[in-house]
């Protein structure tokens, strides 16, 4: 007889310290990552701030002529940024949040379709796309809401 012990459906037990940020944005909480894109302890927290730290250095990366020219005219950090008046408060903080969780959540998803060898992990990695493909689609449209840019571009060929 034999006995099935279910491994990784709650949340993980260490609390990850915040992951520094360049100072205009904010620092990231693993924790909240975690919980905000409900992943369980099968993602290692080592994998968690791997993923983290890509993105943030992915999402810092596109935003860092908005982020200079926001500096220039002399907002020092994200917070100090005017909100426009038709949006909600933190609203610079909630897509900023948005587009690190999104593009890490990504990473993950894709990381996670090499976990075995088998013909059932090559099927599964094919059905994994679709949401990674999702996930970025969210990052980049909250990278063109903080420019203020529309979420498309359309061209007449």
């Amino acid at each position: 007889m034999s006995s099935f012990i279910s491994a990784g459906t709650t949340s993980s037990e260490t609390e990850a310290t915040a992951i520094e940020n360049n100072g205009f944005w904010p620092n990231i909480q693993p924790s909240d990552f975690r919980e905000t894109h409900r992943l369980d302890s099968t993602v290692t927290d080592a994998r968690i701030e791997s993923a983290l730290l890509a993105a943030m250095a992915t999402v810092n990366r596109v935003l860092r002529h908005w982020q200079a020219a926001k500096v220039e005219a002399g907002f020092h950090t994200m917070a100090s940024l005017p909100i426009p008046l038709w949006q909600a408060p933190e609203v610079f903080n909630v897509l900023y949040l948005r587009a690190v969780y999104s593009t890490a959540h990504a990473s993950v998803i894709e990381r996670y379709a090499d976990f075995d060898a088998t013909n059932s992990a090559r099927e599964r990695g094919e059905r994994l796309a679709d949401p990674a493909e999702s996930y970025r689609r969210d990052a980049a449209w909250a990278i063109s809401e903080i420019e203020g840019r529309p979420h498309s571009t359309v061209e007449l060929i």
